[in-house]
């Protein structure tokens, strides 16, 4: 049986590539409205660095930028804490606390 190219086959419920999240709409919105806005942002950058654009300013934009990625992953850690946290944790899937400690290692890092 052949898989359209953008279908996940699960094997197993551990396979983390089987794992979706669910989002309300307005969540989603919100989320493509703010990366569709830094990508704009990122071709911005690109287009001040082959116009010689002033380093400090450029570092301005980059700054900028950090911080609306970093309003994306608040929103993203607050709907998964939520949503996908509490329910593995309703299931007795407490191994979902271990890798929750991971993802918010890896946003301090930044």
């Amino acid at each position: 049986m052949e898989n359209p190219v953008n279908e996940v086959v699960c094997h197993n419920e551990s396979d983390t590539s089987c794992r979706k999240s669910h989002h309300p709409e307005p969540v989603k919105k919100n989320l493509t409205t703010r990366l569709n806005r830094i990508e704009g942002q990122i071709r911005g950058i690109k287009g001040m660095i082959d116009k010689d654009v002033y380093c400090d300013d450029i570092i301005t934009q980059l700054s900028a930028i950090q911080s609306a990625l970093n309003s994306v992953a608040k929103i993203l850690l607050e709907g998964h804490l939520k949503g996908c946290v509490v329910d593995r944790l309703s299931e007795g899937d407490e191994e979902v606390l271990d890798e929750l400690v991971v993802t918010i290692q890896k946003l301090m890092k930044k």
